[in-house]
C-alpha cells in the first residue's frame, strides 16, 4: 500500500508563494501573453481539494495525519470535474511513497491526445507557413540512453483514465549551476487545459529503461532497471494561462498550442543530490532563439508510445532535420515544424539546436502532430513568455 512521507508532505503543503504574471509579448509571443505558474497550493481563497480529502490544507500534525491518510487511501483518484484543481495557484503533487513501482512504471499506456487535423494546418496558412516538411524516420537512441542523452527522460502521471506518459528534459538553473532540479516539458503533459485541471502524481524518470530492454527482459525488469536514476516528483509546476484557458484536444483550440510548454521543479526523497548532480547533465534553455528559418538543424527526442510504436513508450528515439515555420492561426505565434515519425508519448520531449558558441541548448518541445498520420511534429517558439514562466518557477 503506498504511503505518504509525512515530512515531505508537510513541505509539499507549506505556504509557498504561488505566482502569476502578465508579460508584454515579443520575439514570437503575443502582447497579452500570460504565464501561469505555481509552487505548491497556497490555500488562498477559492482553493479546493477533491471531496474525499479534507476540505482545507493541514495546519497541525493532526490535520496532516488526516490529510495523508486520505491520500494514501486513494483520495487523489477523485476526478470530479467540479473538484479538479485547475488554476495556476492550485498545483499540488504530494509524494506518495512506492506509488510508482516497477509495475506502474511499466504499465503506463495513456497519452494526452494532441492530434491536429492536417486540413487545419493548410487552412491556417497566411503566408508565414512553409511547405510541409518531409517525414524523417525516428531512430532509437544508442544505448545506454544515459550515455547518448543524459538530460532526457520520461514523464509519468495520472489522468482520469489511467497512468499516462510524456517526455521531458533536465534544464539548467542559472542560480544553481551544476545543481539544477528543473525539468522542461509540454503544458498538455501536466494540465488538461480548458477541459480539466492539473494531472496528478507527476514524476520525471531520467534515462527511463536505460538499456532499452524489450520483450521478456522488460516484463521482468526491476524498478532500478526502469528508473536507474530514481523517480523525481514535481514539487512546483507552471504552464501558461493560455494553455490553462484554451488548451485541449480540439483543433478549435489550436491557438493555445504555441503556448504549450511547462516547467517543473522536482525532488527525490531518496537522493541527497540534485537532479543534475544525479544524472550528470542539464541543457540550457535558449530563449528567443532564431525562429525556424534561422536554425540549420535540430534534434527532437522523446519516448513515442502511440502506433506504430509499442503503445507504452519504452524506448527513446530522436529525429534530426531542418525545421520550418508553422502558423496555426493568423493571430498565434509561429511554431517550429519538423518532419518526424515520432508519435504521442514523445510530447514534451526537448528540441535541441547548436548556439553560435557551439554549445547545445533546448529551443522547443514537442507539442502536436497530425491526427491522420505520423509524419511531422510542431513545437512552440520560446520567447519572453517562456522566460517569464521559467523564472517564476525556478525562483518560487
Amino acid at each position: 500500500m503506498p504511503s505518504l512521507r509525512p515530512a515531505l508532505a508537510a513541505a509539499a503543503v507549506a505556504a509557498l508563494l504561488a505566482v502569476s504574471v502578465t508579460a508584454c509579448g515579443s520575439s514570437g509571443d503575443n502582447a497579452d501573453a500570460k504565464p501561469g505558474a505555481s509552487a505548491t497550493a497556497s490555500g488562498s481563497d477559492g482553493f479546493t481539494l477533491p471531496t474525499s480529502l479534507p476540505t482545507s490544507l493541514p495546519t497541525s500534525a493532526e490535520d496532516l495525519d488526516k490529510w495523508a491518510d486520505a491520500l494514501k487511501n486513494g483520495g487523489w483518484k477523485n476526478w470530479d470535474k467540479e473538484q479538479w484543481l485547475r488554476d495556476a495557484a492550485d498545483f499540488i503533487n504530494p509524494i506518495i511513497e512506492d506509488l510508482w513501482d516497477a509495475d506502474r512504471l511499466r504499465d503506463a499506456d495513456k497519452t494526452p491526445s494532441q492530434g491536429q487535423d492536417d486540413s487545419g494546418v493548410s487552412n491556417a496558412d497566411d503566408g508565414t507557413t512553409d511547405p510541409q516538411p518531409a517525414a524523417i524516420a525516428a531512430e532509437q537512441l544508442s544505448r545506454p540512453y544515459h550515455s547518448a542523452s543524459p538530460a532526457t527522460g520520461k514523464l509519468l502521471f495520472d489522468m482520469p483514465d489511467g497512468q499516462a506518459v510524456c517526455s521531458a528534459t533536465v534544464v539548467s538553473d542559472p542560480a544553481n549551476p551544476g545543481r539544477s532540479n528543473l525539468v522542461w516539458t509540454a503544458g498538455h503533459c501536466v494540465h488538461a487545459g480548458a477541459s480539466g485541471g492539473w494531472y496528478r502524481n507527476i514524476v520525471f524518470v531520467p534515462s527511463f529503461n536505460d538499456k532499452g530492454l524489450a520483450g521478456s527482459a522488460l516484463k521482468s525488469a526491476t524498478k532500478a532497471q526502469l528508473a536507474p536514476y530514481g523517480t523525481w516528483w514535481a514539487q512546483k509546476a507552471g504552464t501558461t494561462q493560455q494553455w490553462i484557458d484554451g488548451g485541449g484536444e480540439s483543433s478549435a483550440t489550436s491557438s493555445a498550442y504555441p503556448y504549450d510548454f511547462a516547467v517543473l521543479k522536482v525532488t527525490n526523497p531518496d537522493s541527497g543530490k540534485s537532479l543534475e548532480e544525479t544524472v550528470g547533465a542539464s541543457v540550457p534553455v535558449w530563449f528567443d532563439a532564431p525562429t525556424a528559418e534561422g536554425i540549420d538543424s535540430l534534434q527532437a527526442r522523446g519516448y513515442p508510445a502511440a502506433a506504430p510504436f509499442d503503445g507504452y513508450g519504452y524506448q527513446q528515439y530522436g529525429c534530426t532535420g531542418d525545421p520550418v515555420r508553422l502558423k496555426l492561426t493568423s493571430d498565434a505565434p509561429t511554431m517550429n515544424w519538423l518532419g518526424c515519425t515520432m508519435t504521442a508519448g514523445a510530447s514534451g520531449g526537448g528540441w535541441f539546436a547548436k548556439r553560435p558558441d557551439g554549445t547545445t541548448a533546448l529551443v522547443s518541445n514537442t507539442s502536436i502532430g497530425p491526427a491522420n498520420s505520423n509524419t511531422w511534429l510542431a513545437g512552440p517558439h520560446l520567447g519572453t513568455l517562456a522566460k517569464s514562466l521559467f523564472d517564476k518557477v525556478r525562483t518560487s
